[in-house]
């Protein structure tokens, strides 16, 4: 296998004459059965060695996952072991690294996990979120996504009692139609997911996992992108959702700032979650917004009312950390928000003020953010630039809308409110 990987003599012989030779190769044997770049098999190659390096492992032995992640601040000081490549030393890098090692020792059977983490699959997700971001360098998020639609729907055979190599697309429509009816995602929503799961089947269908055919037969739902946006709030109904977070408590305080942001400033979720303390200019009063789906980076007058309820979650609340993430957990383990976070804040408090809405969601107060700007008459281009839209299109959709029906988003004075 190693001939096939290197070209020159010696380094052949220093993965040869490395510990494990036949468990690292029939590793890479089966990756290179699946589809894998010769690139990213040199690189796994690396990998192992460098986890041999630092745990002296025996054929058989167990490790457990804490064991790996610790080694994080130690896979540098390998760096000095070339074997015919010189390895990224980021801290991306590294945990990627350590990712390829994990999923080696579960391939192996050497990976200490209780039984109830390890997912039927996790070799084929493993190897598919390394085609991903080695082979076709997808964004994180895309990553993520991905990765998230495909296990759902592998977790929905496994209930089903059913298998991948058996799957027909029969019971991708059943999986499709039963996270509508169990979810009542917008049909955006499920056209994004059916489209994830298209590039998973493409995948496997290479790498010979299921039934030829799959990701053609999977046909996302049709969604014209000129289709009338119905998810803005009202006045009243966002005075509403404000006044849910009235009073001193800590989670209160720290909703109220993240409403506010994403009220005033229509931005996106992973643009809240991606805010950190050296975004704030206090001396200047600017707001620094990071865009991680275009990879903008917009500069904002800071709004008085914005800034107060800011400096009152950082002085009464946030938990003297080091994490320079803007908004944290209140309850350990302290860490920054995740992903679902504001949204399900959103939700929560939506339902305690009574507010029925067709969106239940950060997009809804980012639609009533944009629709507002509309009618006050600003430009097309205004509203991109303001929402961070990488393509005129995006902001198009804001120009379909039934502007008589929104007569009273019209009256709703940000100003006034922030």
């Amino acid at each position: 296998m190693f001939e096939e990987l290197f070209k020159k003599p010696y380094h052949i012989e220093k993965y040869r004459a490395a510990p494990l030779v036949e468990p690292r190769e029939r590793y890479l044997r089966h990756l290179a059965e699946s589809g894998a770049a010769r690139l990213t098999l040199r690189q796994i190659a690396l990998d192992q060695v460098r986890l041999l390096q630092l745990l002296h492992l025996r054929e058989g032995e167990t490790v457990a996952v804490a064991q790996i992640e610790a080694l994080a601040p130690e896979w540098d000081s390998t760096r000095h072991h070339k074997l015919g490549h010189r390895p990224r030393t980021s801290r991306k890098s590294v945990q990627l690294a350590l990712s390829r090692v994990t999923r080696w020792l579960r391939f192996l059977g050497w990976l200490d996990e209780p039984e109830e983490d390890r997912h039927p699959y996790s070799v084929e997700l493993g190897a598919f979120e390394e085609w991903m971001r080695a082979e076709r360098g997808h964004a994180e998020g895309t990553i993520g996504n991905n990765l998230r639609s495909t296990r759902e729907f592998l977790d929905w055979l496994i209930t089903g009692g059913k298998r991948l190599q058996s799957a027909r697309i029969t019971d991708i429509d059943a999986a499709i139609e039963a996270k509508t009816a169990r979810d009542h995602f917008s049909r955006g929503t499920i056209r994004g997911y059916a489209e994830r799961l298209r590039a998973f089947f493409r995948f496997a269908e290479d790498r010979g996992w299921c039934t030829p055919g799959m990701a053609e037969g999977i046909v996302p739902g049709r969604f014209y992108p000129d289709q009338k946006v119905r998810s803005t709030l009202s006045r009243a109904d966002i005075q509403r959702l404000l006044a849910t977070t009235d009073g001193d408590r800590p989670a209160d305080i720290r909703d109220r700032a993240i409403l506010m942001l994403l009220i005033v400033y229509g931005l996106r979720a992973g643009e809240v979650r991606a805010l950190r303390l050296d975004d704030l200019d206090w001396e200047s009063e600017t707001l620094r917004v990071h865009r991680p789906k275009t990879g903008r980076t917009d500069l904002f007058p800071l709004s008085r009312a914005v800034g107060q309820a800011i400096v009152r979650y950082l002085v009464d609340v946030r938990p003297r950390r080091p994490e320079r993430a803007l908004f944290l957990t209140l309850s350990a383990p302290i860490r920054p928000l995740g992903r679902t976070a504001a949204g399900r804040m959103i939700r929560r408090r939506m339902d305690r003020a009574g507010i029925a809405a067709e969106r239940r969601g950060t997009h809804a107060l980012r639609h009533t953010a944009a629709q507002h700007l509309l009618d006050r008459g600003a430009s097309m281009k205004v509203i991109g630039d303001y929402l961070g839209h990488r393509s005129p299109r995006s902001t198009k959709t804001y120009a379909r809308l039934d502007l008589n029906a929104l007569r009273e988003v019209a009256n709703f004075d940000l100003e006034g409110l922030a």
